[in-house]
């Protein structure tokens, strides 16, 4: 699907739905727990249905009424093999190969899109070391064999997915465990998420000066029922989009405590001069004049391809570094978001670890009409068509199904927002 973005200002008030992190990992938690739950969860996604599709498939059974969803826990032995399809969800995949190998499953596992080329070989040589047998390093790949407690040593710096799929696996197991990390940790909010989901099912995890301690033999609890917390990664597009131009954009449904780590949208527009306003789930963001600055996103690579965004409206130079896992994402990210930049006319330098971009008063004059590839990257499709809106051009994104990754109703907000769209 492609659509073309005629023009408009976004501004007005979203409620959030909810965050795709938190309801992975509130849907695991609560398909290994002790009795049913019951989880709210607003607006699901594709990564979110193929979580769902591959609990199903691990014995969990769900029923959903509206908002709800009723999970009941998977059995703790099944002698079949199960098909896990990841789909294009990288979560799923990191998450749920390690609980497979704790509860001892025999699994075929696949995936699709960019998804069998994303890196897995650290978790891979992990499993097979502590157990498994692994058939490949790559999907598709099969597993089989009893994970058992230990060691388990790995990078900090590649990614948070893999600790989080063995924080969910490890209480499981006979024994204690621990993970050391070999390198300072990123994307740390993600497993600061992971360690909050832990908590409210009753599991107990020790940090250490070198990683993690996790006792075997817990079980999981369940807390009957949970509410999945809104979305502060899918926020920061509408709040970018008040920051860079229009009368403000206010999005509610947002917890300021929350663990999620994107919330630190809110400090980096007030770090480009934006206005902010906040009550206690809302967040109202105003038009200032917007200054370049240096953010370093290696604890929040999601927000790279929006900040970029802000960056084309903001006087001077913007450098964003620290950014070089971005290029093995749903894209390769710092080169689709380049190329994004200079369709729109905005001057963007890339380098391996990062991105440069020079400011609206350096913006190209542009004689052609513009198409931007979304690379099948959610995030590149969202802040293409708030980068369209902000510097009032008219642009076509080709592949603007992806947001359904993420967010199936990005483009019914962005229209009841003021913004112009038509499906070609």
């Amino acid at each position: 699907m492609n659509i073309k973005i005629t023009g408009g200002h976004l501004t007005g008030k979203v409620q959030m739905i909810s965050s795709k992190s938190d309801g992975h990992r509130l849907l695991i938690a609560a398909a290994l727990a002790d009795a049913p739950t019951q989880i709210q969860i607003q607006g699901v996604s594709e990564d979110i249905e193929a979580t769902i599709l591959c609990l199903k498939n691990l014995g969990a059974k769900f029923e959903r009424k509206g908002d709800i969803v009723f999970v009941t826990p998977a059995p703790p032995y099944q002698e079949n093999i199960s098909v896990l399809d990841c789909r294009e969800s990288g979560s799923t995949l990191r998450f749920l190969l390690p609980v497979a190998a704790a509860l001892g499953r025999s699994v075929l596992v696949e995936g699709a899109g960019r998804l069998p080329k994303r890196p897995i070989g650290i978790l891979t040589d992990l499993l097979s070391n502590h157990g498994c047998y692994i058939s490949s390093s790559q999907l598709p790949l099969e597993m089989s064999g009893q994970l058992t407690a230990g060691t388990f040593i790995l990078p900090g710096n590649v990614s948070s997915q893999f600790i989080t799929g063995l924080l969910f696996a490890l209480p499981l197991l006979e024994g204690d465990s621990e993970i050391v990390l070999t390198t300072p940790l990123e994307s740390k909010g993600y497993v600061d998420m992971t360690l909050h989901t832990l908590q409210r099912f009753g599991i107990q995890v020790q940090e250490t000066e070198s990683g993690f301690a996790i006792s075997g033999k817990q079980k999981y609890h369940s807390p009957g029922t949970i509410i999945t917390e809104g979305d502060w990664s899918n926020a920061a597009f509408w709040l970018a989009a008040g920051a860079a131009s229009g009368n403000g954009v206010t999005c509610c449904g947002l917890q300021q405590d929350s663990p999620q780590g994107d919330k630190a949208i809110i400090p980096l527009l007030q770090q480009f001069g934006a206005k902010i306003e906040m009550s206690e789930e809302c967040v109202t963001v105003q038009h200032a004049t917007l200054k370049g600055c240096r953010i370093d996103v290696s604890q929040i690579p999601d927000l790279m391809p929006i900040l970029c965004i802000v960056a084309s409206m903001a006087k001077g130079k913007t450098e964003i570094y620290n950014a070089a896992r971005l290029r093995i994402k749903e894209s390769d990210r710092l080169s689709a978001m380049a190329d994004c930049l200079h369709q729109l006319g905005i001057r963007a330098e890339e380098s391996q670890d990062g991105i440069t971009i020079y400011g609206r008063e350096n913006t190209e004059q542009i004689l052609k009409e513009i198409q931007i590839d979304a690379c099948n990257d959610h995030r590149i499709v969202m802040s293409a068509a708030v980068g369209a809106i902000v510097l009032g051009l008219e642009v076509t994104i080709l592949g603007a199904e992806a947001v359904a990754k993420s967010y199936p109703a990005f483009f019914a907000e962005f229209i009841r927002l003021g913004g112009g769209a038509d499906v070609l």
